[in-house]
């Protein structure tokens, strides 16, 4: 394993991160902190307990969700994108550097810097809230799962696309839809039976669900299927990741 190749990829990413600290890091936290405002004061008003926790508290796993999948695509596409676009690709493809060595250090810079806004996030949760996490281990565990596994999707999203314009196809029209669909700001035992059996198709509930037990003990769906999910995403991944990088797909050509 070259160590060295993986460092200078992750901290050449971080310090990309930290340069552009007002877009990667403020704008986020700004925009999930009015989400909370709005949807808390607005719906909290109406909305005052679902399943015993407070309306308020209740949002806060859906907010960290919402913001760590989001940034974690993000930051992971733009990442491998931007050499695609200048061609600094082809010097590290010629490197001597393999395909796991690459990954690791775009998808660790990426998943890093979204479980660095969750935690953020989370940590500012408690201004407007009182929270209570009743299983820390799980949700750090869930936390970095879901910051892994969305900037696996944001490293394939980033081979795919073509243009800036594709590279937010993705996220804006297909992940942010499911990630309010998916039970971000209610339960989905809120919905008539037959919507209930709609969402479960929907693989985001399955991660807030495991993410909002981690908070409260309470989940949507059994937890072991949380985690069978998750996992399985992962997996699927790294799997296609494997064939983008044995094939060549849309990186040699």
């Amino acid at each position: 394993m070259n160590w060295t190749a993986i460092k200078s990829i992750y901290f050449f990413e971080m310090a990309r991160f930290f340069r552009t600290l007002a877009q990667s890091f403020i704008s986020p936290v700004i925009s999930t902190s009015l989400y909370f405002v709005v949807f808390g004061a607005a719906i909290g008003s109406r909305i005052q307990e679902v399943d015993g926790v407070s309306y308020g508290a209740f949002i806060v796993p859906g907010l960290i969700m919402l913001t760590i999948m989001t940034q974690g695509i993000s930051n992971a596409s733009f990442g491998i994108y931007f050499p695609k676009f200048i061609g600094t690709i082809y010097e590290l493809l010629s490197a001597p550097v393999n395909f796991l060595e690459i990954v690791i250090g775009y998808v660790g810079a990426a998943a890093t810097k979204s479980l660095f806004i969750g935690l953020v996030i989370l940590a500012t949760s408690f201004f407007f809230v009182d929270l209570t996490i009743a299983h820390p281990v799980a949700m750090m565990a869930f936390m970095v799962l879901t910051c892994t596994s969305f900037a696996l999707f944001g490293f394939i999203i980033g081979i795919w696309a073509k243009s800036f314009e594709q590279l937010q196809l993705v996220p804006l029209l297909v992940v942010t839809p499911l990630i309010f669909l998916g039970g971000s700001f209610y339960s989905i035992s809120m919905l008539p039976p037959f919507w209930q059996t709609v969402t479960l198709f929907n693989p985001v509930v399955y991660l807030v669900s495991g993410f909002r037990w981690a908070f409260f003990g309470l989940a949507d769906v059994p937890i072991i299927t949380s985690l069978a999910a998750i996992g399985g995403f992962t997996a699927l991944c790294l799997f296609a990741i494997w064939w983008i990088f044995r094939t060549g797909w849309r990186i040699r050509s």
